[in-house]
């Protein structure tokens, strides 16, 4: 099974503008903000959860800035890889908008006109951007006065970039982590073919990882972490196993 195409070529979705030489796209009902709603009530409700002294309109503005924090970090990450793309003279084809969030489209991902390297640098905007992140939000929790909601957005903020600049850097095609150990292996030598196959082999061993660390997370009854981290086995694996490529 591929992995699904966001976009084609030969679709026509609207123009909202273009970002860094790379045309903004919307197509259809996804390009509503549909997320984001659903994101606020969702970190409203967990913000209710963990200050159950605050009031009903401090929770509602918690899950309001918590949710700016999430997609701003998510749309940065995304808008620093086609600023490093449009840099570098290898824009990518389009943004997609699919309910509120950024999808960074090639249609070509073994694209010869572009570089093993310019390849590398490409893949490495996003994390690079949510990394610079980090400090600041650092900086903001120790000078925010604990239980207040300003060190509680400060808070969020330094794990939400600590988790992008990680998470991104795993070696799954489609993220940040796949390209980037795909491309240093053909920049060292190797054949696209071949640093595909190393890539299925890296991801087989971590899919595995991933699947023991899932139950241990669980069995602590550390539900959500292990729920994430099942994803990710689950996602793994199936690249492992030949059973997702792109």
């Amino acid at each position: 099974m591929n992995k699904p195409a966001f976009l084609q070529p030969e679709d026509q979705p609207k123009s909202l503008g273009q970002v860094f030489g790379t045309p903004l796209v919307v197509k259809g009902i996804t390009g509503l903000p549909l997320l984001e709603l659903a994101a606020w009530g969702i970190l409203t409700y967990i913000a209710g959860r963990k200050r159950p002294g605050w009031s009903r309109s401090q929770r509602s503005v918690a899950g309001a800035l918590t949710t700016v924090i999430i997609f701003g970090s998510e749309w940065g990450h995304n808008l620093a890889h086609a600023a490093t793309a449009h840099r570098i003279g290898k824009p990518a084809d389009a943004i997609r908008i699919v309910f509120g969030t950024p999808l960074l489209i090639y249609y070509d991902i073994n694209d010869q006109q572009v570089s093993p390297h310019q390849h590398i640098l490409r893949a490495s905007g996003g994390p690079i951007f949510n990394a610079s992140l980090v400090p600041l939000a650092w900086l903001a929790r120790r000078i925010t006065r604990e239980g207040s909601l300003a060190h509680y957005v400060a808070n969020f903020a330094l794990g939400t970039n600590i988790f992008l600049s990680t998470a991104s850097l795993l070696p799954i095609p489609g993220i940040d982590g796949g390209p980037l150990l795909k491309w240093s292996l053909v920049e060292g030598g190797k054949s696209p073919e071949q640093a595909d196959e190393a890539v299925r082999r890296v991801n087989l061993a971590t899919g595995s990882m991933f699947t023991v660390a899932a139950g241990v997370a669980v069995r602590k009854q550390h539900r959500w972490p292990g729920a994430a981290i099942a994803a990710f086995a689950a996602t793994s694996l199936a690249i492992g196993l030949g059973l997702l490529k792109e």
